[in-house]
């Protein structure tokens, strides 16, 4: 029993749990954009358990499939399966009951999120096999990720909306840009698995300008959003707060300096996502 509970310790350090902040804010935004207010309260706690399920289910198939990898990569040689700390039937397992979590909670909340529950998986699993074959894999992550308000939005309304496919296509963006930032950090060990990404195609200096792009495209949808949406002028004060902190992002870095990545990349999107969700549940209630 001692060894089954360090294992799974183990392993949600190794999934880094406290990434979940980067989805879940934009999946509890959608849902109060949806409610036009606050959703009922068993509704948000079923769209956080079925996010920790999703989110847990893809990392644990991302680091089985990518175990190999990970074993020739000095920056990811330290994670569970290739240092030697989790076996692969644990992982495995894990994944399994982290699958059955999102689809048991998608069945707590309504019959439409339950049907899209499988395409969701297909949807995050597929991702991590993505850089194998193309250099867009930075795409398929945001897609994956864009999932978080797409569904949340089903759970409130049951439906799929204007207003949570251009929250999503936020997302899509987002997610790119600052993947895009974290890859270049792998463009040598990329080289050497003849895996697939946009700084190892480009080279870094024009895979930064490309983020740089994907994250002002993130911001045009967030102003869109407004077309859709009755969003009032705390959600604009958000996109602005959004705006900046993207712009600061990427101060911190440049094709000859990545010492500060991991900064932008936590730190900073870390930062939005929360941020900005505040932003819009104020707006949600007081406008």
């Amino acid at each position: 029993m001692r060894g089954t509970i360090q294992q799974l310790n183990a392993i949600l350090a190794d999934i880094k749990i406290q990434h979940t902040v980067f989805a879940l804010p934009f999946a509890v935004m959608s849902a109060f954009l949806a409610a036009g207010g606050v959703p009922a309260l068993p509704t948000l706690f079923w769209i956080v358990v079925a996010m920790f399920g999703a989110r847990s289910a893809a990392m644990a198939f991302n680091r089985i499939v990518d175990a190999r990898y990970d074993r020739a990569n000095p920056r990811t040689r330290g994670r569970a399966l290739p240092a030697g700390r989790v076996s692969l039937g644990t992982y495995a397992v894990f994944l399994v009951a982290s699958s059955l979590l999102l689809i048991g909670a998608s069945a707590m909340l309504n019959r439409l999120a339950l049907y899209l529950s499988p395409l969701a998986l297909f949807i995050v699993f597929f991702y991590s096999l993505t850089k194998r074959f193309t250099s867009m894999a930075h795409v398929f992550l945001g897609l994956a990720i864009s999932a978080a308000p797409v569904g949340a939005w089903v759970a409130v309304r049951e439906e799929i909306s204007l207003t949570s496919l251009v929250l999503g296509a936020a997302v899509v963006f987002w997610l790119v840009g600052f993947d895009i930032i974290y890859a270049c950090l792998d463009v040598d060990a990329d080289e050497r698995n003849d895996l697939h990404s946009i700084p190892r195609r480009f080279g870094v200096a024009r895979a930064l300008r490309l983020a740089g792009a994907a994250h002002a495209v993130m911001v045009v949808f967030l102003l869109l959003l407004a077309v859709t949406a009755p969003v009032g002028p705390l959600y604009f004060a958000g996109v602005v707060l959004v705006a900046a902190l993207l712009g600061y992002e990427h101060s911190l870095i440049s094709h000859k300096d990545l010492s500060k990545v991991n900064i932008a990349f936590f730190n900073v999107n870390g930062l939005i996502s929360v941020l900005f969700m505040v932003f819009v549940i104020a707006d949600c209630i007081w406008f």
